[in-house]
Parts: C-alpha cells; structure tokens; sequence
C-alpha cells in the first residue's frame, strides 16, 4: 500500500513539541507547588537514566565488538568464496552537491577508485544543482576528465531549479538523478535486483571493503530488496582539526549510531546508507518536499510494503567531516544547524500518524512500536539533558524551610551526584573507546594534541545542552507552531590540508 499524505495535520505536527513544553512547564511548577514531590520525581527519573546509560554502553560495546571483528575480514575474498553469483551485483552510487570545492568531490572519487571491489561494477552519478550551475560544471569537467573512464558509467544530473511540489533539499536533487539513472539502467536492461544505491553525502570516503561486505550482506538476505543496509557512520575525515564542541557533536552520533546497529528492530537510515534499486523506484525516489530524505527514505518503504521492510546493520564505516567553518563561531552556528536539521526528523511523527490512522494491513502492534520510537527518543532527545542538568535542581534551590528539614530533600544533592558519578563511567567508557576511532594523527598537528582529545569530554554537559537538547527543541516548537524549516540546510565541507 503506497503512502498518499502528503499533508499537514496541524494537531499531529502539535504533539511532540506539546510534550516536550508540558514536561518543562510542569517540572517549573511542581518545583513551586510541591518541590517535595519534584525532588523525587528527578531522582526517579535519574535513576531511570542511568539504567539507560548502562544498557547504552552495552550495547555499544556490543556494536563496537562487532566492529572490530567486521574491519578483519577479507571481504572480497569471502564475496567470491561464499557467494558464486556475485558480479552481477552493480552499485549506483549518488553523490548530490551544490557548491562543495572540488577537493572534497575528488577525495570520494578517489575512495571509490580505491576500494577492494571491481571499479567497473559502478555506476557513479554525480548530482549537481541549477541553482550552483556555473561553479558544478567546472567541477563535473574535472571529474569526467579524471574519473569517467574508472567506473563502469558516469552520470552527471544538473537537478532543475523551482520545480513545483519540491523544497530545495538533497531529497529532491537525488529523486532527480535517480529518475536520470533509472533511463540509463532500463536502457541497459540491468536488472533492477541486481543494482545497489548508496546514497551518499558528497564527503563520503568508503572503507576500501565497504561495497564488498555490503554486496555479501545483500546477497545473503532471504529477498535482499526489502532492506535498507545502514553502516556505521564516522566522521573522520577533519576530526582532528575540528573544534572540541564539534568532535563531541561528532563522536556521539557514532557511538548513537552503535547503539541502534545492535537493535536492528529500532534502526531507521541515517545520512549515508545503501539499498536496493528495486525498493528505491518501487516507492517513486526520495520525497521532494523533504528535509530529512535519509530517515524518510526507510518509511515510505516500511510503508510502501506494508511494514515488510526493515533495515540491516553493516559492521563496517564510512567516513564524513565533522562541522567546520573559518571560524569558531561559525562552526558552532553551523553545528547548531546541522542537529535543528537533523532533530527535524520529528516530522515523521504526525505522517506516520496520520498514515497508521488510514491504513488497514499493517498490525496494530507494529504501529503502536514505530510510534513510540519516534516519540521517544525525540522527547528524551530535547527533555532529558535540561532535566537532569538543569531543572532537576530547581526544587532544590525553591524548597521551603520545613522541606530541606526532610530526609529525603537533605541527602537528595548527594543522591543526584552519586547517580551521576555512575553516569560518568560511561562517558569514560565513550571516551576510551573514541580514541580507537580516530584516525591517524597528521604529521601538522604534535602529539600532544591527544590531550585535547581527552580534556574535550569535561565539555559534553554543556555540549549536550548547547547542540543536542536545544536544537532539537527548536525544531519540535517549529513544528509545534508550524514554522517549518522549508528548506535544507547545507554544512559548510571544509578541510586543512
């Protein structure tokens, strides 16, 4: 059954951002009313975090064992001794941009020519903007020059400006492309199981086995065309000469990341991903009218075949920068922008509402679990780091004389440190466990910047708060007030070389 809402249910798009408001408003004033009954619902809801931190960091380590087992295989050795049939896997790999410098588009090309799987098996379209026309074409001239005789084709799309129906986003440039592609395939007669799309940021640099163990993945699956395949997302390729606020931002998407690969039941896509072409024209490309088309993507499939879809964990990374821009201050704007962008995915709540409401083939069970998926982890995404870093003291500091008498409220600061200390190992645990994720430290910067590394965690409080908590309540009042982003916003790409 194919979505049709396409709408705004203004009640729907009201919910998340009603809850997030309610919580703060009510935690203020039951700290006022009854700072008592305030003081142990924040120890309740501490304690409930850090039973959360825990099973985070299982799951983590989990994920992060997996990793590391998964970066010691030959893939391609294993590709061609398990499965016989192999080769007549090609990849569509889509690489949208606008005004990204030409040494960034190279260093992708240059990672796809390098990886451990036959470079004629790769159909590359490389998707630039109309409304960048003049700075894409000198690019895409250099690219065909250097790169167009390394792959099985080269396809260069210039996505048409102000098409109705669309915003300007990467959804819309890369529906075109793949509308573009799809001519070229049909006209090869490629079979449409035997094509994987990787849709990629243009930063992009693949792990020389990424395709190899994506293609064995694929071809292992019972009807590989029903899953989307997430890999692990690092962003490697300027971490070390990021700001700390930005290497944090960074560092804990990654290990998020762990988290839901080891949940495959909770997994939605994330930025840079894979699937099957078949899926992908199934469902008609990525939305035009869409911020978030990577996590959007996986929904209209779930939807389109009625929740028959789901998606499959890769063990194996791929790597993109973190935010950097000129300045300080620049960075930290465009971080603040990048998680608004990405917290925007609140807006898949009131469609899937709106979609489970009319639909009848989908188990109710299913629909409750999706929906509670998206709510919750918005809701604790924008409520949780104010409330235990900021309003869980507010009753403390408005309690009354007889109640900082009670026992409860006397030990309750040693209580909410106590629990909090237990927290911190499992900061310590992220810590210890990012510095085997980065990459070689460059011979420009001394050793001692490894330091820094390890001092930068001290900020994640006020990081978590600045670029995690705030950006994503920013977007949910957008919705909330119907103040849409209505556009998507680009991450400046920048490198010191």
């Amino acid at each position: 059954m194919r979505s049709t809402y396409g709408g705004h249910n203004r009640l729907f798009e009201m919910i998340p951002g009603a809850l997030v408001w309610f919580t703060f408003l009510g935690a203020i004033a039951l700290s006022f009313a009854r700072p008592l009954w305030a003081i142990y619902a924040v120890i309740l809801f501490d304690l409930y975090w850090l039973f959360r931190v825990v099973y985070f960091i299982i799951f983590v380590v989990f994920s992060w064992n997996e990793y590391r087992r998964s970066l010691r295989i030959d893939w391609l050795s294993r590709l061609s001794r398990e499965k016989a049939d192999w080769e007549k896997i090609y990849h569509l790999v889509f690489l949208p941009m606008v005004d990204e410098p030409l040494s960034i588009v190279r260093g992708t090309c240059e990672a796809l020519c390098a990886t451990n799987y036959p470079n004629d098996k790769f159909i590359v379209v490389l998707a630039g903007e109309e409304r960048a026309k003049e700075h894409f074409e000198v690019i895409a001239a250099d690219i065909v020059s250097n790169y167009g005789s390394r792959f099985h084709e080269l396809i260069i799309t210039l996505h048409p400006s102000d098409i109705p129906g669309e915003i300007i986003s990467k959804g819309a440039n890369m529906s075109y492309a793949g509308t573009e592609a799809k001519k070229y395939i049909d006209a090869k007669g490629i079979p449409y199981e035997h094509v994987i799309v990787s849709a990629f940021d243009i930063d992009t640099i693949a792990h020389p086995d990424y395709f190899a163990c994506l293609t064995h993945t694929y071809l292992s699956q019972k009807d590989p065309t029903r899953s989307s395949y997430q890999p692990v997302v690092l962003y490697n390729n300027n971490i070390w000469d990021s700001p700390a606020p930005m290497r944090l931002a960074a560092l804990s998407t990654t290990f998020w990341l762990l988290t839901e690969l080891a949940r495959p039941d909770r997994l939605f896509t994330f930025s840079s991903h894979s699937m099957s072409f078949r899926a992908l024209a199934d469902v008609g490309f990525w939305q035009r009218d869409m911020v978030n088309e990577d996590s959007r993507i996986f929904l209209q499939c779930y939807l389109h075949y009625d929740s028959d879809y789901s998606v499959v964990p890769l063990y194996i990374p791929l790597s993109m920068d973190t935010v950097l821009a000129p300045t300080l201050f620049k960075s930290m704007v465009n971080l603040y922008k990048q998680q608004r962008r990405w917290a925007w995915g609140v807006e898949h709540f009131p469609y899937l509402l709106e979609y489970f409401l009319h639909d009848t083939t989908i188990p109710l069970g299913r629909k409750i679990y999706r929906l509670w998926l998206q709510i919750e982890g918005m809701y604790t995404w924008a409520t949780a780091p104010v409330i235990i870093l900021i309003l869980g003291y507010l009753p403390l500091l408005l309690a009354d004389t007889y109640v900082r008498t009670t026992i409860i409220a006397q030990n309750a600061p040693y209580i909410l440190a106590w629990l909090m200390n237990l927290s911190m190992i499992g900061i310590f645990t992220l810590g210890i466990l990012s510095f085997f994720l980065l990459p070689r430290l460059p011979a420009r910067h001394d050793p001692y910047r490894y330091l820094y590394m390890v001092a930068q965690w001290v900020l994640l409080p006020v990081t978590i708060i600045l670029f995690s908590a705030l950006p994503a309540i920013d977007a949910q009042t957008r919705l909330m007030t119907g103040r849409y982003l209505g556009s998507f916003n680009v991450t400046e790409k920048m490198r010191k070389e």
